[in-house]
């Protein structure tokens, strides 16, 4: 099982997609705002959401899961 973890501490400001969902590597999945920066957080690989483990305004540290592919 893929995952996409976060690379630094943030508020998630918008997800980008759902469960079901055919991602391609490169594509964008969510956005977080960290130091009043937004931050896109991309795929590294292509796959098929299996669930988005966070919600617009959750708060996460380095290294939480956010996406799982199946």
């Amino acid at each position: 099982m893929k995952e996409i973890t976060s690379s630094m501490a943030g508020t998630v400001l918008n997800v980008l997609v759902e469960a079901g969902q055919e991602v391609n590597a490169g594509q964008e999945v969510l956005m977080l705002e960290s130091m009043k920066m937004e931050i896109p957080v991309e795929s590294e690989t292509g796959g098929k959401v299996a669930e988005v483990k966070v919600s617009i305004g959750d708060f996460v540290n380095e290294g939480d899961v956010l996406v799982v592919f199946e």
